[in-house]
């Protein structure tokens, strides 16, 4: 998620990017997807943008991922038949523009200074636009939410009340762009089944966790330390159902509820989760795996991580503080396994060609705010909504004629 800078603060940047660019063939492809063309014009254009935005990964590469997605969703919008009406447009514009404290005109005058087209600012708001529409359209029947569950959820985030504990097994299987639609045939396939032991069994066959020795199994954990995005999933739950297929970077995601209890033990909630990423090269080869091993052994706080990435590359190291919505989904779901100083080799990065080094370096608690019903409700329901739409992209992805050049 990004945030707008504040209106004078927000085009600071603006002389920066307006800087002239080496000639180059603007609208050369860049990328195809089935029968529509990403151009160098759009990639840069959207780094353009977001580097106005703020937002998180204003890179080559991810906006040309972003504008591959942007592709995939329209597709999937216009098969469905919607579109937007010209108030609706005007009115997610008109939105967009004042989180800058700026209206429309202002803020597409302020982009056309730093070189972004008016075209850029609004395919990027309408799209997203759209591709809510279509998820609520499509799966909001699907979505309800129990008086219990809200119950449920409530009584996990008041401080000093009951709390919730769960014992949950976790399958997360790789799945690098080769492999993908053969894991999601076997996720789905797990999906299914409601025994502890087939869910186990799959585990010791697929999973690439550190639990898989164990059949998949975890110990018994507060409800409030798994992901946000997880949370929801898992109340939904009866004990021995399985999640639908969490699609997460290069691997998907299945969680099984063994049990579920109620404690007096006061709830624990974070305000930020501080962690760090050290990317190692070679993904999940043996050898590397290996190397792997031996850094556990010599390194027992996120800042002993700064020597080993010493000489290297500043992409390789990644230290963050984030508050939990913000984690990214599959460094959330193994982080909530820590303790500080702990470490994970679960994920991968750069189609699989990169192995995480995961380690949590601390936890900041919160004292819980009350919150309404509603809000409660609206929170689970856009979760498993959002669930719905990755897992949707994943499959339109997987089924597309993607060439990156």
């Amino acid at each position: 998620m990004f945030k707008l800078k504040p209106a004078l603060a927000a085009f600071g940047l603006i002389a920066a990017l307006a800087a002239p660019v080496a000639a180059q063939n603007m609208f050369a492809s860049v990328a195809t997807v089935n029968d529509s063309v990403v151009t160098e014009f759009e990639v840069q254009q959207r780094v353009q943008f977001l580097q106005i935005l703020n937002a998180r990964g204003a890179t080559r590469k991810a906006a040309i991922q972003s504008l591959i997605d942007e592709r995939l969703r329209g597709e999937a919008i216009r098969e469905a038949g919607l579109t937007l009406t010209d108030e609706g447009m005007n009115e997610a514009l008109e939105e967009f523009a004042s989180r800058a404290n700026l209206s429309r005109a202002e803020f597409t005058t302020a982009l056309g200074r730093a070189g972004v087209e008016p075209e850029t600012y609004r395919d990027f708001v309408l799209s997203g636009v759209a591709w809510r529409d279509l998820i609520r359209a499509r799966y909001g029947s699907r979505v309800s939410v129990s008086e219990a569950e809200i119950d449920r959820a409530l009584a996990s985030q008041r401080s000093g009340g009951s709390n919730i504990r769960v014992l949950v097994s976790e399958i997360i299987i790789p799945a690098p762009p080769p492999q993908a639609a053969r894991v999601a045939t076997i996720a789905e396939e797990i999906a299914q089944t409601n025994s502890a032991t087939e869910f186990s069994n799959y585990a010791r066959q697929y999973s690439a966790t550190a639990s898989r020795g164990a059949g998949g199994r975890l110990p018994w954990q507060d409800l409030s330390n798994l992901p946000p995005v997880l949370q929801p999933l898992i109340l939904a739950l009866a004990p021995g159902e399985v999640t639908q297929p969490l699609n997460i970077p290069n691997a998907v995601a299945l969680f099984q509820l063994r049990d579920i209890e109620e404690t007096s033990a006061p709830v624990k909630n974070y305000s930020a989760i501080e962690y760090a990423a050290y990317y190692m090269v070679g993904g999940r080869s043996e050898q590397t795996l290996q190397q792997a091993t031996n850094l556990k052994a010599q390194v027992d706080v996120c800042d002993d991580l700064y020597a080993f990435a010493k000489g290297q590359p500043e992409s390789v190291l990644e230290r963050e503080t984030r508050v939990p919505a913000e984690v990214p989904k599959d460094f959330a779901i193994e982080l909530s396994k820590l303790d500080p100083g702990e470490v994970s080799t679960t994920l991968t990065r750069s189609d699989g060609q990169a192995l995480v080094f995961l380690m949590l370096c601390g936890r900041t608690a919160e004292q819980n705010a009350e919150v309404s019903r509603e809000d409660v409700g609206a929170s689970i329901r856009q979760r498993r909504l959002s669930s719905f739409a990755d897992s949707l992209l994943a499959e339109l992805r997987s089924e597309a004629r993607i060439s990156v050049k």
